[in-house]
């Protein structure tokens, strides 16, 4: 089967899905086109050694990849999102047609909408079925940031990408959502519940697995010799790391929180801490992927962290997947589907979103578990990664889902 894959986000950059996707099925026979853009997530800024260019042509590993140029951003400004993503359609509409001619089926990774263009163009012009992989609910997401912008402009905007996003459904042969809930929020937006398939989110299984505790990673988080809680990835503004700082402050004589990664609430969240004398939240920048597992191993908790808004109730963070992988258990400040997961399979304890007096009272009552109960719930946590979650279990339910979608094209 050829298969396409459209999406604005690729590796290098540090999203795992669209590139394990690609690679897994590639490894299964498949032929595989990607259609993205050069790197610059998360930094809004193009990767040193890359150069942006009209025919760019590269391979990974058996898959074969065409990037084309787009403008890039990933701050706090609107306009600039926008405009991001609105290249991306564009350029990838004008390449898209002659890069993925011939596909049987082509992939989408959701957001931005903008990525569903080229796909919505193969689909009218060689009834070629499209998979709509969706990560965030849209205009929701935007307008939970605080990035959009208010008043009458606010609600044109949020107008507009809803209507492109009902147009993105009804495009679509199979819609692909992360969560039992975000189901039933696009089923209610206008999707067929007979298209709508649940797919746990994976990480990369390369990176993120159980590894031995050394001392160099202890040091890089500043490990006491207390609980250690650590919250890696994007300090961003739907992240509520306000919560957890304030958490952290409450109980300074019993955990640290250190947060690994960098975003647009970083500066905030710095600040919050300077302000509430938390000397117990420790902040170390990006690490290099290489590195994650290592401090997964050398911290006792991850934290899963997410405002209290609707549109994130369906959300299943990456972080959380990565700790799993690496059998590290977690704290989860979150609702929905993914604070049901965490009770349900025992992998770690969970407070109310936006709530930092329970979440302080879940760090001390994580501090006081014994070590036996942690390393439990850690292999807990590997074991739920491996059977529900993990790349093998993903690509297996993808290929299913391309496989019937070209199936049945091909009886018409």
């Amino acid at each position: 089967m050829k298969i396409g894959v459209v999406t604005q986000w690729y590796p290098p950059e540090g999203v795992f899905i669209p590139g394990n996707l690609a690679r897994g099925l590639a490894d299964r026979g498949h032929a595989v086109r990607v259609l993205t853009t050069f790197p610059s997530y998360p930094n809004g800024r193009t990767f040193p050694g890359w150069r942006q260019r009209w025919r760019h042509r590269e391979t990974d590993g058996p898959v074969a990849v065409r990037r084309v140029p787009t403008f890039t951003s990933h701050d706090t400004s609107a306009a600039r999102r926008a405009l991001s993503h609105l290249s991306f359609g564009a350029s990838s509409a004008l390449a898209g047609p002659g890069w993925l001619a011939g596909v049987d089926v082509t992939y989408v990774y959701h957001p931005p909408p903008t990525a569903v263009t080229v796909a919505a163009l193969l689909r009218v012009a060689r009834r070629t079925p499209v998979v709509l992989h969706v990560q965030d609910l849209w205009p929701d997401a935007v307008t939970a940031s605080g990035m959009a912008p208010v008043g009458r402009l606010g609600r044109a905007l949020e107008t507009g990408v809803g209507a492109l996003m009902r147009a993105a459904y009804r495009t679509a042969g199979a819609i692909v959502v992360i969560s039992q809930a975000m189901a039933e929020q696009v089923v209610a937006r206008g999707a067929d519940p007979d298209r709508v398939r649940v797919v746990l989110n994976w990480t990369d299984d390369s990176l993120f697995r159980p590894v031995p505790v050394t001392p160099d990673a202890r040091a890089v988080l500043g490990h006491s010799g207390r609980c250690t809680v650590m919250f890696a990835g994007n300090l961003g503004l739907l992240q509520g790391l306000d919560t957890a700082v304030r958490a952290a402050a409450a109980v300074r004589d019993r955990m640290d929180l250190v947060l690994v990664g960098s975003g647009a609430g970083e500066e905030q969240i710095r600040q919050l801490a300077v302000d509430l004398g938390a000397d117990n939240v420790r902040f170390v920048g990006r690490r290099p992927a290489t590195e994650m597992a290592a401090l997964y191993a050398a911290a006792d908790f991850q934290l899963v962290c997410l405002r209290d808004l609707p549109a994130l109730r369906g959300a299943t963070p990456s972080k959380l997947q990565a700790a799993l992988a690496c059998g590290t258990p977690v704290i989860g400040s979150i609702a929905g589907d993914a604070a049901a997961l965490i009770r349900s399979s025992g992998v770690g304890l969970v407070s109310p979103p936006e709530d930092w007096r329970a979440l302080a009272a879940r760090f001390t009552e994580a501090a006081a578990l014994p070590r036996h109960r942690r390393d439990q719930m850690g292999r807990q946590a590997r074991q739920v990664y491996e059977n529900r979650m993990s790349v093998r279990v993903g690509v297996d339910q993808f290929e299913d889902i391309m496989v019937k979608l070209a199936t049945r094209r091909g009886r018409r």
